[in-house]
């Protein structure tokens, strides 16, 4: 802690120093580095924490679609995945990798939309992320403006293009793994309005045994301006997702760069299917001259069937709710008031069923274990949240002090539909209904421009209710009572600027989280049934930078150099953690978190020519990492080079794009998803293992593989 006191008092000398000279406004100087930059700054201020964001270009360097390529050049984020597109798992600053399923803890939202429902789960699969122009990271508990989540909060947005008049586009993708990809779109504008609509096709065979995907997508996207101060915006997507699973392998096969899949799920053509509708309905207004309010109306539909090793699952999650946020701006004298208040309200109404697989004959692989064993539920899940922000700015020193607090409130009610008297006998009624008690989420920084840098230190705090689902252990029958929600205190100090005339910009980021009352799923009963639990605490501490240039002359053949390095170190420690394995207590103290690699870092430098041909090129690096908790099994880490050789070029009313994508080219083994801690050493009956030999890993593609792409637009 002695290192964040020094940090504290070298700000406050900058401070102290800076008294003498009024500052300018750093954001009216024209930004020559890196396109997004201007965003990164704007959201940095706003948030008072560490924020990155990634621009159009920067989604491009690869297949949009494969988000995990470019998300995960950030420093603090990685995305893992279990499926050649979907499957995503969301992890920041070394939280959120020891979800086995979906997203818990990381908020996500699209356009201001929650794609995290009332229960706190995210599922990405049925997300067109080609149709993503912006993407937004808050790193560590950003609980005051978010609610619920200690990990951080990731938004995806779609933004208007005013642009005057009528494109048409057509961008196809085709290569490796039979992959073929294309989208049609159309965008209509004027200076008052901007429609924007969009199908998307994607298919594959993918690159493992029982691997292939297919997607389409149907989105609407638009923005009118109502007047010179009302604006409003909505949004609509129609899409279907197929993802075949083709599960884990053993570590031997993994370093062998052996993948024959693994046959509890193949022989039973195991997958999730997703046919989802989201709406979403925004207004912009200002109520009075110093008084904004933007709100948001969604709606969400995800009917899911999933197949796994173990059961079949059909699932209808209807999610509905709004957001609101005012904002009320102030000056007096030499000071300037910014208050931002508001709400986030969900609910979702949805109806799971679930059939158990015995996996004990192979001629038949999708016999179940009866009714009896099957679970059919109607949850009700509301999740609420209020917040207030205030930011009081002194204009002179250019010193901003931020405070701000929310109210979080989650709870569930779930209504067993077996449980009617005489339909299945001996049948217990799973009925239950938990409300946690309401969760009040401080934040609080300092914040001082000067010489367009900006300083930043910042308390904040989060919290992770447990799911409906973890609140209760089915095979027992009892309610899991003495859960508790996860909670996380943050302690970040954080600088964002710009030099060399604004052409390099960088952030440098050192954070502090610990983490109490660790949610961790336990097996019961000698493996007999899984349960959640608190498993005690950890701590999560790290540097992060960012670093990147822009080198631009018109007038020389290559007009433009963009390279950047993002580099991440952690040391991410359990402190008081004990969990229950194989019957026994066991207690982890200052062993490596699972997952969190000691170091993470991309490189990359971009080349552009003045006739139009390009060279991206990235290297993605991920350290060792521990799968147990005890640290006994280690996972060797890789890099991977991608590159992408284009050339651009307008023609009159026409736009091109034409490129060869190359990805994992030094062809290293890899993987895209572990299980970790007490997922460990899963085993799965039927599987072509061995009995209890572990099967942990989904690897990914271990030799070179190409894509062809040509992107066509036409101004009308």
């Amino acid at each position: 802690m002695k290192k964040y006191i020094c940090m504290a008092a070298v700000l406050g000398c900058t401070i102290a120093n800076a008294q003498q000279s009024p500052e300018t406004n750093i954001e009216e100087v024209a930004i020559q580095g890196r396109k997004k930059i201007k965003q990164e700054r704007a959201e940095f201020k706003r948030h008072a924490q560490s924020v990155e964001t990634l621009s159009e270009e920067e989604l491009n360097r690869n297949n949009p679609a494969a988000i995990e390529q470019t998300l995960s050049t950030m420093p603090g984020v990685q995305v893992d995945k279990r499926t050649n597109f979907g499957g995503q798992r969301l992890v920041v600053r070394g939280y959120g990798n020891d979800q086995k399923f979906n997203n818990w803890g990381v908020k996500a939202y699209w356009n201001n939309m929650p794609l995290t429902n009332a229960e706190g789960i995210t599922i990405l699969d049925d997300i067109d992320f080609a149709y993503v122009n912006n993407i937004e990271v808050i790193k560590g508990p950003a609980a005051t403006m978010y609610g619920g989540g200690v990990g951080g909060v990731v938004r995806f947005y779609t933004r208007p293009d005013f642009t005057k008049g009528i494109t048409v586009s057509e961008n196809v993708l085709a290569g490796a793994f039979k992959t073929f990809q294309s989208r049609t779109q159309l965008n209509v504008a004027d200076e008052n309005y901007s429609v924007n609509a969009a199908y998307g096709h994607l298919e594959t065979e993918g690159y493992r045994p029982n691997g292939s995907g297919l997607k389409n997508f149907f989105n609407v996207n638009g923005t009118v301006k109502l007047g010179k101060s009302d604006q409003l915006s909505f949004f609509g997507s129609q899409a279907y997702s197929y993802e075949h699973i083709s599960g884990q392998i053993s570590y031997a096969d993994y370093n062998a760069g052996i993948d024959n899949g693994n046959t509890a799920y193949i022989s039973k053509n195991a997958g999730n299917k997703i046919k989802s509708t989201r709406i979403g309905l925004s207004n912009s207004v200002n109520i009075l001259p110093n008084l904004r309010n933007y709100t948001t109306l969604f709606y969400y539909n995800g009917n899911t069937e999933s197949v796994s090793a173990g059961a079949f699952g059909i699932t209808s999650s209807p999610n509905v709710g709004l957001r609101s946020t005012f904002t009320l701006k102030n000056e007096f004298k030499d000071f300037e008031n910014r208050f931002d208040f508001g709400t986030e309200i969900q609910n979702s109404m949805s109806t799971t069923s679930s059939y158990r697989f015995t996996g004990t004959d192979p001629s038949n692989p999708l016999q179940t274990t009866g009714i009896s064993n099957a679970t059919y539920f109607k949850y009700n899940n509301n999740q609420s949240t209020y917040f207030a922000i205030d930011y009081l700015t002194y204009k002179p020193w250019g010193v901003t002090f931020l405070a701000g607090i929310s109210a979080n409130r989650t709870n569930y009610d779930r209504k067993d539909l077996f449980a009617v008297p005489g339909l299945i006998a001996g049948k217990k009624d799973q009925s239950f209904g938990k409300q946690y008690e309401t969760a009040y989420m401080p934040h609080f920084a300092l914040q001082k421009e000067w010489k367009q840098q900006i300083f930043n230190l910042s308390y904040s705090e989060g919290y992770n209710a447990p799911t409906a689902t973890s609140s209760y252990i089915n095979v027992i029958n009892i309610a899991n009572d003495d859960l508790k929600p996860e909670r996380a205190k943050m302690l970040d100090f954080s600088v964002h600027g710009l030099l060399l005339d604004t052409k390099l910009d960088y952030q440098v980021s050192v954070f502090n989280i610990n983490y109490t009352n660790k949610l961790t799923q336990l097996s019961g009963n000698n493996g007999t049934y899984s349960y959640w639990a608190n498993t005690g605490s950890q701590r999560n501490t790290g540097l992060e930078v960012s670093v990147g240039y822009q080198y631009k002359n018109d007038n020389s053949f290559v007009n433009r150099i963009v390279p950047f390095v993002n580099m991440s170190y952690y040391d991410a420690k359990y402190k008081d953690f004990k969990t229950v394995l194989l019957g026994k207590e066991q207690t982890y103290k200052h062993q490596t978190v699972v997952g969190v690699p000691r170091n993470k870092y991309a490189v990359g430098v971009d080349l552009y020519t003045k006739p139009g041909f390009y060279l991206v090129n990235t290297y993605n690096y991920l350290g060792n990492v521990y799968t147990d908790f005890a640290n006994t099994n280690v996972v060797k880490g890789f890099g991977l080079l991608n590159s992408k050789l284009g050339y651009k070029k307008s023609f009159g009313r026409f736009d091109l794009d034409a490129y060869v994508m190359g990805n994992n080219l030094t062809s290293q083994i890899n993987y895209t998803f572990l299980f970790l801690g007490n997922n460990i050493n899963d085993s799965d009956l039927g599987s072509n293992y061995p009995k209890n030999l572990a099967t942990d890993l989904n690897p990914g593609p271990s030799k070179a593989y190409l894509f062809y792409g040509l992107n066509l637009k036409y101004r009308l």
